[in-house]
C-alpha cells in the first residue's frame, strides 16, 4: 500500500491533495470491492476523520447534507416528505452493513449509471458543494456526473456536501426500482419523482430515470405535460415518447428494449403513487 493519510480537518485534507495525487476514501463500500483482486497501491486520503463533513442540517434556503452522511443516517433523519424518495432509495442500497457505512457523496462520486441515489438528487435539483485550495464552488448534480463513471470533480477538490433546495409549496417524492429481485441487486431501471401540488393540482414536477443512460436523465417534456393535471390522473399522461431521450444498453441484466419499456411502466407507477388513498 502507498501513503495513507486520515486528517481531522478539511483544510489539512485539501493541503494533501494540493501536494499529490490521492485516491479519496469515504465509506469504502465501492473503493474496496473495486480493488478486490489486487493490493491497494495508490496513496489514500481517508476523509472519515473530518467531523465537519458529517450530518444533515437545515439552512434558510437548503437542506445541507454532509458528504460523509451515511444511508442509515438519511433514513433516520427527521426530514420532510420531499425526501421520501431518497429515503426509499437508501433502504435498497445493499444490506444494513452497507447502509451503515456507505456515504451519500461517495455513491454520487462513484458515478455509476446504476447508482440508486443519483436520480433522486437530480429530481431534487440538488447541488454539489466542492472545496479546493482555491475556495468553494457549487454545481448541479446533473452536471457533476458526466458519464463513463466520470465526474466534474477536479483533482484537488473534495465534495463537502449535497444541498437540496427548499420548496415553496407542498412537495412529495418517491422512488421506484426494478431489479432481478427486491434487495441486494443492481437496478435494471429506476425512477425518482418529485411532485408539488396545490389542491391536488400539479404545480411543479421533476422526474429522473436511472440505469437507462450513461447518466440519470430528467424528462422535461413529461414534466411540462404534468403541470396543471389532477394528481390522481398523472399516470395516464405518460407516453413512450416522453422517454425518447433515454439511451439504454443491453447487458447481463436486461436488453435495451426491455429497459426502455420498463422505464415507461416505472414512471407510471411512480406517478400513480401520488394519488390520494
Amino acid at each position: 500500500m502507498g501513503r495513507y493519510e486520515r486528517p481531522p480537518e478539511l483544510a489539512e485534507a485539501l493541503e494533501f491533495l494540493s501536494g499529490g495525487s490521492f485516491a479519496i476514501l469515504a465509506g469504502g463500500t465501492d473503493f474496496y470491492p473495486a480493488r478486490a483482486t489486487r493490493p491497494v497501491s495508490e496513496d489514500v486520503l481517508d476523509l472519515t476523520g473530518i467531523a465537519a463533513l458529517k450530518g444533515i442540517r437545515e439552512t434558510p434556503d437548503h437542506w445541507r447534507i454532509g458528504a460523509l452522511t451515511t444511508w442509515s443516517e438519511l433514513i433516520a433523519a427527521p426530514l420532510p416528505a420531499l425526501f421520501d424518495g431518497y429515503k426509499l432509495a437508501a433502504r435498497e442500497v445493499g444490506g444494513r452493513q452497507i447502509q451503515n457505512t456507505g456515504t451519500l457523496a461517495g455513491n454520487l462520486c462513484n458515478a455509476s449509471p446504476a447508482a440508486d441515489g443519483t436520480p433522486n438528487l437530480v429530481a431534487l435539483d440538488a447541488l454539489v458543494e466542492l472545496a479546493s485550495p482555491r475556495g468553494t464552488r457549487l454545481m448541479p448534480v446533473g452536471d457533476f456526473v458526466t458519464g463513463n463513471r466520470k465526474t466534474a470533480r477536479g483533482a484537488d477538490e473534495i465534495v463537502t456536501a449535497l444541498l437540496v433546495p427548499k420548496r415553496k409549496g407542498d412537495a412529495r417524492s418517491t422512488f421506484v426500482k426494478l431489479g432481478a429481485r427486491k434487495y441486494l441487486v443492481i437496478s435494471i431501471a429506476m425512477v425518482a419523482a418529485v411532485i408539488e401540488a396545490e389542491r391536488n393540482i400539479v404545480t411543479r414536477a421533476a422526474l429522473a430515470v436511472g440505469s437507462c443512460s450513461l447518466i440519470a436523465r430528467r424528462l422535461p417534456e413529461l414534466e411540462r405535460a404534468l403541470i396543471g393535471a389532477a394528481i390522481d390522473r398523472l399516470d395516464g399522461i405518460v407516453s413512450p415518447e416522453h422517454l425518447g431521450a433515454l439511451a439504454p444498453i443491453s447487458d447481463v441484466r436486461a436488453t435495451a428494449e426491455y429497459r426502455q419499456d420498463a422505464a415507461v411502466e416505472l414512471v407510471r407507477r411512480a406517478l400513480r403513487s401520488f394519488a390520494p388513498c
